[in-house]
């Protein structure tokens, strides 16, 4: 029998998804915060008449028993991925703005792998899989990843960890992420690497390809699966996007706020395999999406609709300044008015044009994106749509992480933002869960 799944600091399901997907029964599971495990819930269990089988709590305030009762003799697997914030670049910076003592190394949730390492070894796990960013690889000189293969190993788990694209999975996004994979050695099995699924048309070496020669240092890092045998190419932000719903064609364009809810005729029939995955994920074909809201940026419309694509913040500066001194000469303002210095405020931006040359970016059409980050919940700057003056939609966001289309958001706009972003895409969690269901079906 299949053992089931135990999910923790599951976020809104991106990793539960795709180990759905692969077969396996996602038997329970733990969130701290409660938009995303309505989310979860919804998603994962009441969609199918279930009761919900996730809890909204502190792990670490949780026993570790309490899921005894959800499985039986098949076992489980333990899924999850602990937040990043200590690790990552975003999370570093945040801290030591606010002061000197807010390094990333005192922050306590650097250390929540311990949790679910409780967890893990309190349920004797047949499986794990850990999901982190690759900045946990120095975490003030400490290795997570490292480290947690150790104290699996040191239980009796045959444990490496490695650095996925979620790109090489079908993903429309560069987004590189550790994983931790284990198994128990008296499973007798092996859990295979990953197989990547699709390939760069132009050999791109990302930012963490660089750095495998150093991580082959570590005891328990395995360099993935070289991608130049996939059969398809990377999927471009245009095959995401292309029969999504128009939603705001020029900066003159009337915006309404669109409630998560509201469905919109796709605007054309599906044009790709990623587009077919994203529209029949659950089987039947859809005729119409959701979460089509985007934000209000009416200063920055004009901006947005003169930038080209792949253009960031030093480009729409140049474009704000030029838009600003003809509306300042239509209107006849001298330099160093009141008048002049107010409608500058008005239309350029503020941020520093040395320290945030990519706070803004207009996404490349031809290309996968760039990651996507929880920031999103704040602004959309660092993703512009390619085509229209505005930033991506949290449907076109979901897209962007390969949640299907009846991936449902039933929460705030800015919640919604900060849920994808934090999430492991769905297509690369199924790439992930499909190597460890392989496994397990190994005589």
């Amino acid at each position: 029998m299949l053992p089931k799944v135990i999910d923790l600091f599951s976020g809104c399901g991106g990793l539960a998804l795709g180990f759905e997907k692969a077969g396996f029964e996602i038997a329970a599971g733990i969130e701290l915060m409660p938009e995303a495990c309505e989310t979860i819930s919804y998603n994962l269990s009441w969609r199918y008449g279930r009761k919900e089988n996730h809890i909204c709590g502190d792990i670490t305030q949780i026993d570790e028993n309490i899921f005894r009762d959800k499985i039986g003799d098949e076992g489980c697997i333990v899924i999850g991925g602990p937040p990043c914030q200590a690790y990552s670049m975003a999370g570093r910076g945040k801290l030591r703005s606010l002061g000197e003592s807010r390094v990333n190394t005192n922050d306590a949730r650097g250390y929540l792998y311990q949790d679910f390492l409780r967890f893990v070894f309190a349920m004797d796990a047949r499986a794990v899989v850990m999901e982190n960013v690759p900045e946990s690889t120095n975490f003030g000189d400490k290795n997570i990843p490292e480290i947690v293969c150790e104290e699996l190993s040191k239980h009796d788990y045959d444990a490496y960890w490695t650095i996925l694209n979620a790109a090489d999975y079908g993903v429309p996004q560069i987004r590189e992420r550790v994983f931790v994979l284990a198994i128990k050695k008296g499973e007798e099995k092996s859990i295979d690497l990953p197989k990547p699924t699709n390939q760069s048309k132009n050999n791109v070496v990302t930012q963490h390809q660089k750095r495998f020669e150093g991580y082959k240092r570590c005891k328990f890092f395995k360099e993935p699966k070289n991608n130049l045998k996939a059969t398809k190419y990377w999927v471009t932000i245009e095959d995401a996007f292309s029969d999504l719903p128009v939603l705001f064609p020029t900066a003159d364009s009337k915006y309404k706020l669109i409630s998560l809810n509201i469905e919109y005729p796709y605007k054309t029939e599906i044009q790709n395999d990623f587009q077919k995955a994203m529209r029949t994920w659950y089987g039947n074909e859809l005729k119409s999406v959701t979460a089509n809201a985007f934000r209000r940026n009416t200063r920055d419309f004009p901006i947005f609709e003169k930038m080209k694509q792949g253009d960031n913040y030093i480009d729409a500066s140049r474009i704000a300044d030029e838009l600003f001194k003809e509306e300042a000469k239509l209107f006849g303002y001298e330099k160093n008015t009141e008048a002049y210095e107010n409608l500058k405020k008005k239309m350029v931006p503020k941020y520093d044009r040395e320290k945030f040359e990519n706070k803004w970016k207009r996404l490349d059409s031809s290309k996968p994106s760039h990651t996507l980050v929880a920031h999103l919940a704040k602004d959309t700057y660092s993703h512009i749509h390619p085509w229209e003056p505005r930033g991506i939609s949290v449907r076109e966001a979901a897209r962007i992480q390969s949640f299907p289309d009846d991936f449902y958001f039933n929460c705030s706009m800015g919640d919604a933002y900060k849920q994808i972003g934090n999430a492991v895409p769905p297509l690369l969690a199924f790439g992930v869960a499909s190597t460890v269901y392989k496994a397990f079906r190994k005589r």
